[in-house]
């Protein structure tokens, strides 16, 4: 059995996807979220009922558990007293191996790759494949009503735009500008305003012959930022732009693919 988050929220087994009401599957992700960790009652009510005020919450997060009980113990085919839902002391854990959870998965597969990438770019490459072949639409699709999923949702989808940026660097690394240039050409269509996107694009197009198109995709990020943050582009961006008229040959290095020292990768804006 493994616990889909990576898109709806759903629990999966024997090639059978098991579905549950709203509550259920609000606190079956909260839980999934700490899995194998406990998660007080405080804070399963605030994200189950974070505009409600309820009488009883204990009461009615000791009948949600019940629910969601039945649920996992039909989808591991388990009957008798164990559950996979434990209660404990001021709340409840879910007694599943973090890995049985698809976004845990997602988050170890991105870390390898991101190891692997200035050494081994074609390892990188496949893992960064795997981590992303895991999602099946936006984190938590169908469980955001509290501010615990809402968050992790965001860093989810934060941390996927990452890997997809490691993803095409991986491919340039390898010397695959044509596959890059596809890539990165929808991604900076999802995401303008991403100038690491752009950064890559431009480099991309510029090793292929097309430094008119890089010059560009430059001037069209440049307008769309002002227009839309009121802010120039970044160094890193500027620094681009001036390497490419002036054909700088370090544009041809490894070195112009990899992120600098210390940069968090994917995270300006």
């Amino acid at each position: 059995m493994f616990i889909a988050l990576l898109g709806p929220v759903t629990v999966n087994a024997d090639g059978r996807r098991y579905g549950m009401a709203n509550k259920v599957r609000n606190m079956l992700a909260a839980l999934a979220l700490e899995a194998g960790r406990a998660v007080s009652y405080e804070e399963l009510a605030d994200e189950l009922w974070s505009e409600q005020s309820l009488g009883n919450t204990r009461n009615a997060l000791q009948a949600h558990a019940t629910r969601l009980r039945k649920v996992l113990d039909t989808a591991v085919g388990q009957s008798g007293p164990a559950s996979l839902v434990r209660a404990v002391w001021g709340g409840y854990v879910l007694d599943v191996q973090p890995s049985s959870v698809d976004s845990n998965r997602f988050l170890e597969l991105a870390t390898q790759g991101s190891e692997a990438l200035s050494r081994d770019p074609e390892r990188a490459l496949t893992l960064f494949q795997e981590s992303l072949a895991l999602w099946r639409g936006p984190a938590l699709l169908n469980a955001r009503d509290g501010f615990r999923c809402r968050g992790a949702a965001a860093l989810l989808e934060e941390r996927r735009l990452t890997v997809w940026e490691g993803l095409v660097r991986a491919r340039m690394l390898l010397g695959d500008e044509s596959h890059a240039i596809a890539e990165l050409q929808q991604l900076v269509a999802q995401h303008p305003l991403r100038e690491t996107f752009c950064d890559l694009l431009m480099l991309a197009l510029y090793r292929s012959g097309r430094q008119g198109d890089a010059l560009e995709l430059f001037r069209v990020t440049r307008r769309h930022l002002v227009e839309e943050l009121g802010v120039q582009p970044g160094l890193s961006l500027q620094r681009r732009h001036a390497e490419i008229l002036s054909h700088d040959p370090a544009l041809t290095l490894s070195s112009a693919v990899r992120p600098g020292p210390g940069e968090p990768a994917g995270t300006r804006y």
